[in-house]
């Protein structure tokens, strides 16, 4: 599969470009540089605008076989002439966003409040790639590197950005300037970023899901904007492990039974290629409990958890079962983190709404309420 260049890369090489251009007065069309993972990326060179003290140009983003919303994206940079001091020993690079990149508003990121969102990777490789070309040709002066995105604002409204406190446009992102197709680096590197920004303001808790699966559940029973919660996706056991190295005293975990039914076998990547027993499970616990061979059977025949769910209820046993799933899912998830952190959960199904929860759960909502009225 294809390899693609993160925004960070066609940042960097539109900034080269750019400066080149700048410096010598040439044309540039096509340019190279070379990703901190050492795969080299050679860029066309797009819609360049030439003038005396500024250059301006641009390169699309290509993700390659994994691309998201930002492939086919115009990443533009223009470089400026700051200032030529003569005696200088090497030339200096300011960087900053224009039009499109996000603006840092919140603490816990990887740029302090009010930079522009471009991450200290891209930030490196832009002055790395820009003083290359200062070197070369022996500038000795400073240059102003702008990025922006025209369509940032419009596509960050499809990103984390808005919830991260990141506002007016997309991130400048990557790590290793590359996008490795079918990665789940960026999941688990989102996961990361909020986790780390939640401890940065202070908080010693943390409600994790899934995902918004459940939303007008929560909302409706528990006054609980789900969509305020950390999306682990599949990724629960790393997420507690990230909860627990940061030093979070209490999780609530909550979701609907068709991924946590997973956890009462201890699964906690609950991505479908890395193990499905919902059946199997909510068969072995009905049968713990009485349900009769012929349910059991209708069970494991089930496609859906709420399919099974149907069958428990009509068996009588549908309580029972949901709260012995609740402490096998409780058990793993303080398993894992071992005894470092108390986790709760709240597991739910559309049709029946909540199934179980755990002990301490409702404590958690009076918690969640207060957090709320000090932000208003």
């Amino acid at each position: 599969m294809r390899y693609g260049f993160t925004t960070g890369s066609c940042a960097t090489a539109a900034a080269k470009a750019a400066a080149y251009m700048l410096l010598t007065g040439k044309k540039k069309t096509e340019i190279t540089i070379e990703t901190p993972k050492g795969i080299p990326y050679t860029a066309q060179i797009l819609q360049i605008d030439r003038k005396e003290t500024e250059v301006s140009c641009a390169v699309k983003k290509d993700g390659g076989d994994d691309p998201d919303i930002t492939t086919g994206t115009l990443i533009y940079a223009k470089v400026t002439l700051e200032e030529k001091t003569e005696g200088k020993e090497l030339a200096k690079i300011w960087i900053d966003g224009g039009i499109g990149v996000g603006r840092v508003t919140k603490p816990g990121l990887d740029q302090p409040v009010g930079n522009a969102a471009i991450n200290h990777v891209p930030r490196e490789m832009i002055e790395k790639e820009v003083l290359q070309v200062c070197n070369f040709l022996d500038y000795k002066g400073s240059l102003k590197v702008e990025i922006s995105v025209p369509e940032g604002e419009r596509l960050a409204e499809q990103t984390f950005n808005p919830r991260l406190g990141i506002l007016g446009g997309i991130s400048i992102l990557g790590t290793s300037g590359i996008v490795e197709p079918m990665s789940n680096k960026a999941i688990l590197d989102t996961i990361q970023v909020e986790l780390n920004q939640r401890k940065a303001l202070g908080f010693d808790y943390v409600v994790v899901s899934p995902g918004n699966y459940g939303l007008d559940f929560m909302k409706k029973t528990y006054e609980y904007d789900l969509d305020q919660s950390i999306k682990c996706s599949n990724f629960i056991g790393v997420t507690v492990d990230m909860a627990v190295e940061l030093g979070f005293r209490k999780m609530l975990l909550a979701g609907h039974i068709g991924k946590l039914i997973k956890v009462a076998g201890g699964i906690m990547n609950t991505h479908s290629k890395e193990g499905d027993c919902r059946m199997e499970l909510l068969a072995a616990f009905a049968v713990k409990f009485g349900v009769e061979a012929e349910q059991v059977c209708k069970i494991l025949d089930c496609v859906t958890t709420e399919e099974a769910i149907r069958i428990l209820k009509e068996s009588g046993k549908q309580q029972v079962v949901m709260d012995y799933a609740m402490e096998r899912i409780c058990y793993y998830l303080n398993k894992r983190a071992k005894g470092k952190m108390q986790v709760d959960c709240i597991m739910y199904a559309n049709e029946f709404g909540e199934l179980a929860k755990s002990k301490e759960a409702e404590e958690w909502f009076t918690l969640l309420a207060q957090e709320a009225e000090q932000q208003i």
